[in-house]
Parts: structure tokens; sequence; C-alpha cells
């Protein structure tokens, strides 16, 4: 509604004119600015908002009225703000600015700082000021306040690439503040002013619409663990790039979500943590852009890359959702599969070269089993693998809330042959992103329920009343509740007795699934290492997916470093959600060791690495067993000088542990199983053409998503 209000003036002609000349420079045509909504977890904490600040305007023609204003006015601008004198002393003498009525000197002033000029612009009524005192303080005119609002993130860095941040008061591009940026802006006022007949200042107001607030799916608390043990191990390690997830699987809904390298949201354009001085001072435009684009980049989110065995879980169910194998199948590991004819044959390995035998398809998991994987694979046909792939949402973007959502690389039926679709099986070949994995995997242990992931989950107007909740929006089934408690089972052994044993949090059931996936090209050393996880195994309350992009390590093949942060952050996250220790017995819970002092190294064979034809070797080449012990090349054990180790009859002695694996083994966390090993037969995954930002689903012209009516 427009409020009309008059004013009238009576003094003399000579002040009345002064004042209708500063009042109608203030009044004629004024925004009066809307306050952004408030951004909140899921708690009440404030996670971004708007502080009300003010623009120091400076009315170079009502200065210029009189000589006598000018050195009191330039002098209380520059002591009370630390304006620069010669700058103000220019504005109000230079002929495109001394006729000015709007000149902003300084921008987001605080309140107090506000009425600080103010008093030191008053008189007190009992002053023992001097008159000319008196008369200075008089003659400072023609400074102003126009009202604005500052953006603030009180946490500064916490969950900044999924916060997001505001170019300006209203506009944003990333995070939440980007996706939702209409719902959160509101509407500005404005308020007119004219001379009327009579010489009275007319005004009219239409008062501005504060922009609506939102709660979110994030817990602040979970956040800062999270947080600590990703700096914890970028400060100790380090990696390429890094980024973790934590989901509740049973609605969708984001806890967590840590998406690379950190900035503060009060100051994004501030590389230092990144940079030095002298690296930034040597960019030119473009490089600044291209830097500040990736340091604003959601790795979670945006990037795409090869899972590996992450996805091995999601295979498998869909498999046993198909029919295409049963609970009760085994599989037979030799060690690789052959492609092709003879003469033109490919060869694929599994990360035990030597072979893990005969499995079941828990030990499959248990052991990531790249050979049995492409048997499934090959038992599902590239088509109904692609239809599963599609099923779990691999290929499209999930809806998140968030801008610039990458797509992923598939195969197509008429890319995918028979060495595609192998690989694809174990987890290489193809792209996706992190939400994209973390997705999938809900369903395949929340009892197979695909929810669309979100971040808000209220928006409330502004006075805090609730006027839209977005509740869990179940999109399909993905495969049977049976299947779902059969895969988390699997994913439980993986724990116990695989490849995921390092991730253990003592008193807690927990399924996981490690992945290892060599990047293109093939044979660089470059690895993605992961891990994903969930407790506790009968009804899964939180699910974590840790993705480290080339750790600095001399051996980056190792997913015992995802291992260990999820481990580090289930820790304390299990205790903090209230979730209850269902393996402890008395009410205690044995402590959980921790990665030493967060800067350790893994304890593996001292010195080995896999040499270029896939089999373990130590420092001089030698080929040998995962104890250490030296082996010829069919896994006869030999003395440090070359020569047959044998027995008591004189017969040759062969290696006990060329598996690389005992399903009776019981280790503690630091031992890690072998499960990648470096292949150039893998294919590289198909050309991504997409470009993120494109159709990026984020609000648009002020119509989000769900007005538009769109998934």
């Amino acid at each position: 509604m427009a409020v009309v209000t008059y004013y009238n003036l009576h003094s003399g002609e000579k002040y009345k004119k002064q004042v209708l000349s500063q009042a109608q420079q203030k009044y004629e045509n004024r925004t009066m600015p809307a306050k952004r909504g408030t951004i909140y977890d899921r708690n009440g904490n404030i996670l971004a908002t708007s502080n009300k600040v003010y623009n120091v305007v400076l009315d170079c023609k009502a200065v210029n009225k009189d000589s006598d204003y000018i050195n009191p006015t330039v002098k209380a601008l520059v002591e009370m703000f630390g304006l620069d004198e010669g700058d103000i002393r220019t504005r109000l003498t230079a002929d495109e600015t001394k006729e000015s009525q709007y000149q902003v000197v300084k921008k987001q002033v605080s309140m107090d700082d506000k009425k600080a000029f103010e008093d030191y612009c008053s008189v007190p009524e009992d002053t023992t000021m001097t008159p000319a005192e008196i008369q200075e303080k008089n003659n400072i005119k023609g400074v102003w306040f126009e009202e604005d609002y500052l953006r603030v993130y009180p946490y500064n860095e916490l969950a900044c690439d999924t916060i997001g941040f505001t170019f300006s008061r209203d506009t944003a591009d990333y995070g939440i503040e980007g996706y939702y940026n209409s719902s959160l802006t509101g509407t500005d006022g404005r308020q007119y002013g004219y001379f009327n007949d009579d010489a009275n200042v007319e005004q009219t107001i239409i008062e501005a619409t504060d922009g609506k607030s939102l709660e979110s799916s994030l817990d602040l608390g979970i956040q800062q663990i999270v947080e600590k043990w990703v700096n914890a191990f970028q400060e100790s390690t380090g990696s390429k790039n890094m980024g973790v997830i934590v989901e509740d699987p049973s609605t969708g809904e984001i806890l967590a979500m840590d998406g690379g390298d950190r900035y503060d949201l009060n100051a994004p354009r501030d590389m230092s943590s990144l940079y030095s001085e002298d690296e930034i001072a040597a960019m030119n435009d473009t490089e600044t852009m291209d830097a500040l684009s990736a340091m604003w980049n959601n790795f979670c989110v945006t990037d795409i890359y090869e899972p590996g065995s992450v996805v091995k879980p999601i295979v498998m169910a869909a498999a046993l959702e198909q029919g295409k194998i049963s609970t009760s199948d085994t599989f037979y590991c030799d060690g690789f599969q052959n492609f092709g004819v003879q003469g033109n044959m490919t060869t694929i390995k599994c990360a035990n070269i030597y072979g893990h035998g005969m499995e079941t398809l828990a030990e499959v998991i248990a052991n990531s089993c790249n050979d049995a994987m492409m048997q499934i694979g090959a038992k599902m046909g590239a088509e109904n693998f692609l239809k599963a792939q599609s099923t779990f949402n691999f290929g499209s973007r999930t809806g998140i809330d968030l801008p610039n959502e990458g797509y992923g690389i598939m195969h197509t039926i008429d890319t995918m042959k028979e060495t595609e679709l192998a690989c694809s099986a174990f987890g290489q070949g193809f792209s996706c992103t992190m939400i994209q994995e973390i997705n999938a995997m809900c369903s395949v242990i929340n009892g197979g329920y695909y929810y669309q992931p979100h971040l808000v989950t209220k928006i409330k107007d502004a006075s805090g009343a609730t006027i839209k909740t977005i509740n869990p929006l179940l999109q399909k089934q993905t495969i049977s509740s049976s299947i779902s408690a059969d895969i988390r089972s699997y994913m439980q052994a993986s724990v116990e007795q695989g490849t995921s044993m390092t991730s253990k949090v003592q008193g807690y059931s927990s399924g996981g699934k490690t992945g290892t996936a060599e990047k293109f090209p093939r044979g660089n050393g470059k690895y993605v290492v992961s891990f994903i996880g969930f407790a506790p195994v009968d009804d899964p309350q939180v699910l974590i997916y840790v993705v480290i992009d080339e750790p600095n390590v001399e051996d980056q093949a190792s997913s015992v470093y995802p291992q260990y942060v999820a481990q580090a952050i289930l820790s304390e996250l299990l205790p903090y959600m209230n979730i209850q220790p269902d393996e402890s017995t008395d009410g205690t819970i044995p402590e959980t060791e921790l990665w030493e002092n967060f800067s350790g190294h893994v304890n593996s064979i001292s010195d080995s690495q896999i040499d270029e034809n896939g089999n373990l070797v130590d420092s001089e080449g030698n080929q040998i067993d995962w104890d250490g012990n030296r082996i010829d090349e069919n896994g006869y054990l030999l003395n440090s000088d070359g020569s047959y180790q044998v027995d008591s009859d004189g017969n040759y002695i062969k290696s006990t542990n060329l598996d690389g694996l005992d399903n009776t083994y019981s280790g503690s966390a630091g031992e890690t199983l072998p499960e990648a090993v470096s292949d150039t037969n893998v294919p590289g995954p198909p050309e991504d053409t997409t470009d993120p930002i494109e159709d990026n689903n984020m609000e648009s012209e002020g119509l989000t998503n769900e007005e538009a009516g769109l998934d």
C-alpha cells in the first residue's frame, strides 16, 4: 500500500529553499532496498543473513551553496570515515560533479558508524563548545545516508561451495544463493517526492517486500565435523581435489557437503589461501576469472570422473533385479578376462593378478573383484547394462537444487562393445558426478527407493512463517527391498573382511565399498580414490561418500586414504547423530583407532609397487607376494639370492598369499587389500561435450523450477 505524507516547512525563504533542495534529492526518487532472505541450517543456525548498512551520500550542490560549508563538511567526512580529503574536494570542484546531488563517497558503513557521525555533527543542549565550534558543526551540510544491506556469512568458509555467495545484493550464481536467488531477493520499495504549489514536499512510499528465507537440510555440526577431517587430510597429505557428501539415505536430504577449495564467503574474491601474492599479480583478467571459477566450483556436483569400484554394488544390484544373476551364484576369478579373437586379444586384469579363485557375491564385493564383475556385466549384456545405468540416473542430472550440475558421460548401445561393457561393470570407461553416485547408492541400501537429492526443506516469509515445505520426492523404485538387504550384507562383508576394513568404526555395524580408478591416459600413475559407506547395516541412518582426486602420495592407487577420512568423520558423526552403537553388548564402545595424528602413512609392503606387467615387485624389481616374500613367476618362494626355497622333502614351496585376500582376515586399520592395478587396455570414457552451466536447472527470471513444473 502506498503511504502519502506531507511536510510543511515554516522557515525563512533562504532556509526553506535550501532544505527543499536537499529534500528533493533525498526523496524525489529513492530506492528502498529489500532485505535478502536468511539461509538457516536444519537446527535454526544462521548460515547467511543480511545486515542493514548505509551508503554515505554527498550532496555537492548543497555543500557548494556557501563556501563556509566546505571545510567543516570535508573535515567531518575525513575524520569520521577515513575518506581521502583530495577526493572529496575534487568532487566538490570538478565540473562533472560539483552540481551533483548524489555522490556515494563510502559504501556499507555500519549503524554504529552512522550514529557516530550524527553525534559528531550535533550540538548537545548542555554544550561547552565555543560559538565558533558550534558554527562549524552547524555548517556540516549535504551529507545523508542511504539504507542498504550487506550479506554476511557468520561461519566464513564453512560449506562455502554449497551455500554460495552474492555478487551484489540481488545477484548470485553459485550454491543455494544462486539456485534460489529470486526467492531470496525480494522486491525493492520506492520513495517518490515532489513539490506542490505551496512549496510543500509530497512523499509517496511503496514499501519493500523482503525476500523469503530458506531452511536447509544442512547440519552445522555435521558440516563442521566433515571439514575438520578434510582439513586434517589436506594439511597432512593433500590432493589435487577432494569432496565429501553426507546424505540421509531415506529422504535424499544432504546433511553436509564439502566440495573442494575453501574460500571466505565474506571475501569470495580473495585467493590468498590458494595462490601467493606474486602468482595473483601475474594473472591477467582471463586467468583471474578462471582461477576464481575453479575456486567457487562445487566438485561434488559439477565435476565428472570415473568412479571405479564404488559402482560394483549398484551393478550387482541391477543384475540381481534383472534376474541375470542370483544370490546363490558363484564366479571364478583367475586374475583376468580376455576379449576379442586369437591374434587380436585384449586382456583386462583384476586387481589381484593371481586371481581370487571361486567367489560368492559377498566375496566379489569384499574382494572388489574386477574379473567377477566383468562376468556379471557380460551376463547383463550392453542393452540391459545401459538400462540399469539409466535407472540409477547415471548420465542424467539428479535435479539437486544447486546450479551447474554435471551430467556424466555414458556409452551408447553403439559405442558399448564387450570391452567397454566389461570395464564399465567395475566403474571405468564412463564418468559420473559425486551426487549421482551417492544418490544411486542411497536407493541400493534404503530398500530400493530413489529420492531426488535436495538441500532446501522449507521456504519462509519475512515473519518466519513457513509458506512451503519441500518434502522428500520419491521418484522411482530401483530394486526390491530383499535385494537391497542382500547388497547391504555384501557391503558389510567388505568392511568386516574386505577392502573396506580401514573404515571400521568400533561399536557400529557398517557397510562400505572402496573405489580406485586409474585416470586417463592409463599408466600415468594418477588415480581417483574413494570410499562410500553407511551405518547401521539393518537400518541405514547415514551414508557418506569421500572422493580424493590424486592424493599427494607416491603410490596413489590405494583406497585407504578416503577410508581414513570417512572413518574419522563417522567416529564423531554417529554419536553426534545419536545413532546407537548396535554392536555394543555392554553399553561400552571400544575406541576407534584413527590414522596416527592424521599425518601417518599406509602400512603396506615397504617399497613395493606394480610393474608394467601387473606384477607386485620390490624396490629392486623382484617379483614378490602380498607378504613381501620374493617369488618366481609361478608363485614359488625364492631366497634373497634367487634360489628356490624347499621343504624337508626337497619340494618347492608355493606362497600362500598370492591372492591378496584371506577371507578370514582380521586386520586392523592401516592394513589394506589390493584393489587396483594399472591396465593400459582399459578404454577411456567417451568425450565430455556437455556444459554444466548450460540449461543447469537454476532459477531464472524470478521463476523457480518447481513453479515452472520442472523436475
